[in-house]
């Protein structure tokens, strides 16, 4: 069996393959909640034959939000809205799912990216002042962002706890919290988004605090048997930004705090990052976090041919690639990668006699007839 086709564990939750599908926002929700595009969307994807589908970053509460259209779980309305989403889809597909939560930060009140993806005024219908941990724009130009005093830290922090607490009512296998892209706890991590003088700003120590505390709560919320774990950049790609040493030491934090993995991206702190963009350009950050922490983790970018993923995973640079945008268009990439590296992979039985004749024993357990 190829590597990527192996079981492959995450904390306590066992996976069928290697592949995880990516946490994808799809601006698509009506004041958080899900709706029919969302049982389309992860339905979908559902049916590919993944270890494991991640929902989108989900709001914790409702200023976290990055589009007004972004999906939530700050209320009972939202979490009512995504049972039904996720009714659906479990019928059909036996897929673990997970959950990203996050908070936009000073990135929220923006429009979606294909209406240009930029800031909403606070006093526009649709608009709301952004929170950071300091008062400092994403842009030049930009409207500043409210600086978080211990009231709203306690506010942000409780609603990642509440949304924990939600997703497990709603079958959570795991969770996944949002540090990277430059949202909320990756502009706490970043020296060029934190400029605070209390306990919270400064030192890589204090810097780090804010999300290490999130992270607690979260696990403190979520139930002990299902695993919790942080999607990180691990460089803002700029001069005098967050850096991989840096990451290092996060993750040896949260590592001691409980966390079961790590999925490394970079980036999206900062519109002067400059990244070198290439096929598997982000894994050598992965590789090195692997080696240096010992957890488990997960690469991702610019991975897109099953060769490519075989190699990531075997060489054991990581654990388990993520796909994102190659999997939006093709749907069915784990089934061509197993049909390419000679595996199996799950699929719905009303399916199965797709298989191309030369890949007869492509799909786990199919047993076709004909009348």
């Amino acid at each position: 069996m190829t590597a990527l086709f192996q079981p492959f564990k995450i904390g306590p939750l066992e996976l069928e393959n290697r592949i995880v599908i990516a946490p994808m926002c799809q601006y698509s929700a009506t004041g958080g909640d899900a709706g029919d595009w969302h049982t389309i969307h992860l339905g979908h994807l559902a049916l590919s034959g993944a270890g494991l589908l991640i929902i989108e970053a989900t709001a914790v509460v409702e200023e976290g939000r990055i589009t007004p259209t972004d999906l939530g779980l700050y209320c009972d309305a939202n979490e009512a809205a995504l049972a039904r989403v996720l009714a659906a889809v479990r019928a059909q597909s036996p897929i673990p799912i997970a959950m990203q939560l996050g908070h936009a930060g000073r990135k929220g009140s923006s429009r979606a990216p294909w209406d240009g993806g930029q800031q909403i005024a606070s006093s526009a219908a649709d608009g709301w002042v952004a929170v950071a941990p300091s008062a400092i724009p994403h842009s030049p130009g930009e409207e500043a962002p409210l600086a978080l005093d211990a009231a709203g830290l306690a506010r942000v922090r409780d609603g990642f706890a509440e949304a924990a607490r939600r997703a497990a009512r709603l079958g959570m296998v795991g969770l996944e919290i949002h540090c990277a892209h430059g949202y909320l706890l990756h502009q706490f991590l970043s020296p060029l988004s934190n400029q605070r003088s209390d306990e919270y700003g400064g030192s890589l120590e204090n810097r780090m605090r804010f999300p290490l505390e999130v992270f607690r709560a979260v696990r403190a919320a979520f139930p002990a048997d299902r695993p919790v774990w942080v999607r990180l950049s691990a460089t803002d790609w700029v001069d005098g930004g967050w850096d991989l040493d840096s990451s290092v030491a996060f993750a040896q934090a949260l590592k001691a705090a409980g966390c079961a993995a790590i999925h490394v991206s970079t980036g999206g702190v900062s519109p002067q990052q400059k990244i070198p963009l290439g096929a598997g350009y982000q894994v050598p950050y992965a590789a090195r976090i692997k080696a240096e922490v010992g957890l488990p983790t997960i690469a991702v970018g610019l991975i897109t041919e099953p060769e490519q993923a075989e190699t990531i995973v075997a060489s054991g640079d990581a654990d388990a690639i993520a796909l994102a945008r190659a999997v939006l268009y093709d749907p069915r990439w784990p089934w061509h990668a197993a049909a390419k590296l000679g595996a199996k992979v799950r699929a719905p039985k009303q399916y199965w006699r797709s298989q191309p004749r030369e890949f007869k024993e492509l799909f786990e357990g199919a047993a076709i007839g004909q009348r």
